[in-house]
């Protein structure tokens, strides 16, 4: 797709200096840029690429002040990466909601329907009694379970799986691979050392603008709902265990395990590998740093927790420096002992 630097331009809110009329269809790096191209420039450290670039426009901040020649056209707006940003989200949503239509072979079940100016790929599959909303798009090998429900402009990525009952919102984004609604991990001990399944006969709710990443699995409940609210964003690799629930705007990175029936609040942060334990409440605004293990409750919201078992930050580091000087500790205990 082709479009104009005043085009562009009216997207970002912002002024070209140069010609207007010129028209770009890639985006580049600003070190890579080529006739046809745009980039952006955000980082001081990359001025000296903006006299060189072949680029055809670059999206430059208000402030921006060039002390050589350029080659190129500028567009200036209020914040460069911001405006680059939007850009990208605009052309990534034009060629997402440009793909219409249904490959064969693909299946829906007669008692299911979908929206218009929905996609449907090859070996995508559509259980029974789903409702599914305008623009949606299910890439290939995608399976929807009986009786899922699902809002407009949601995109699922090929080889996800929706279960049963899975209910998900409007303008989410479901990455390859992703497991919503499988059974929850519930097993009852045995006198004789066994264990039983306990039948999971809840469901997971995905609330609007929810994206979950690659290859992450999200548990059904036990009874009730595993609960996403809206906007929150999980990486690749996560595993939200049953009866979760997670707030509004949090996010929760790679490799993070999170058990069952545990409350996290609204806009936290969970960085890579942390480790929940289940049945307790995390406040919100709380940011949880890589590795950390959570054994317990965080009833104060903001609070910021590092290390394992996790514990107030400022009290870790502390611990931590003098943890690093055991050894020298140790030496001087022992010949203070020496001299008695």
């Amino acid at each position: 797709m082709e479009f104009t630097l005043g085009q562009v331009a009216a997207i970002l809110q912002g002024k070209v200096e140069g010609d207007d009329n010129q028209k770009v269809s890639r985006l580049d790096k600003i070190q890579e840029g080529k006739a046809g191209g745009i980039s952006f420039l955000a980082n001081e450290k990359y001025t000296p690429f903006i006299y060189d670039t072949e680029a055809t426009a670059v999206i430059v901040s208000n402030n921006f002040v060039p002390t050589k020649t350029l080659k190129t056209n500028l567009i200036r707006v209020e914040d460069a990466y911001t405006g680059f940003t939007m850009l990208l989200e605009a052309y990534a949503m034009m060629m997402k909601s440009s793909i219409v239509g249904i490959e064969e072979p693909s299946y829906m079940d007669s008692s299911s329907q979908m929206g218009e100016q929905a996609y449907r790929g090859a070996f995508s599959y559509i259980g029974k009694n789903c409702k599914i909303g305008a623009s949606v798009k299910l890439y290939s090998h995608v399976h929807i379970g009986d009786r899922v429900q699902i809002g407009d402009n949601t995109i699922i990525h090929s080889g996800a799986k929706i279960c049963a009952d899975t209910i998900i919102g409007n303008n989410c984004e479901i990455h390859p691979g992703a497991v919503i609604g499988s059974d929850g991990f519930g097993f009852a001990p045995q006198q004789d050392g066994t264990y039983k399944a306990i039948p999971q006969i809840g469901n997971v709710i995905l609330e609007d603008n929810v994206s979950v990443g690659a290859n992450s699995t999200i548990d059904c409940a036990t009874m009730g709902s595993t609960l996403i609210k809206k906007g929150a964003k999980i990486d690749n690799m996560v595993q939200i265990a049953h009866n979760v629930i997670i707030g509004e705007n949090t996010v929760i990175a790679s490799q993070t395990g999170i058990s069952g029936s545990t409350e996290i609040g609204k806009n936290c942060v969970i960085a890579g590998k942390a480790g929940i334990v289940g049945h307790i409440k995390i406040a919100d605004n709380t940011t949880i740093g890589a590795n950390t293990g959570v054994s317990k409750s965080i009833p104060n919201p903001g609070t910021t927790l590092f290390g394992y078992i996790g514990f107030d930050m400022k009290n870790f580091l502390k611990s931590y420096s003098l943890f690093k000087k055991l050894g020298t500790i140790e030496d001087r205990i022992r010949e203070l002992e020496k001299k008695q």
